[in-house]
């Protein structure tokens, strides 16, 4: 069996991968920053919006 990238985290997850707390992830699902899914009952984080927000925010820094 191939390995699975991983696609989806949880709000707490992308939170600490981040370096911030749960409440600033919040704010950012909000400011549409950071995307979401919800599957049942769950708010999981796409993985890739997580990348995309660090690669805007090196690029802001080199400009």
């Amino acid at each position: 069996m191939a390995d699975l990238a991983v696609v989806l985290c949880s709000v707490a997850d992308a939170a600490r991968s981040l370096g911030i707390g749960k409440t600033k992830a919040y704010e950012l699902i909000s400011d549409c920053q950071l995307e979401t899914v919800t599957i049942g009952t769950r708010r999981l984080v796409k993985v890739a919006s997580i990348n995309r927000l660090v690669e805007r925010a090196n690029m802001g820094e080199a400009a």
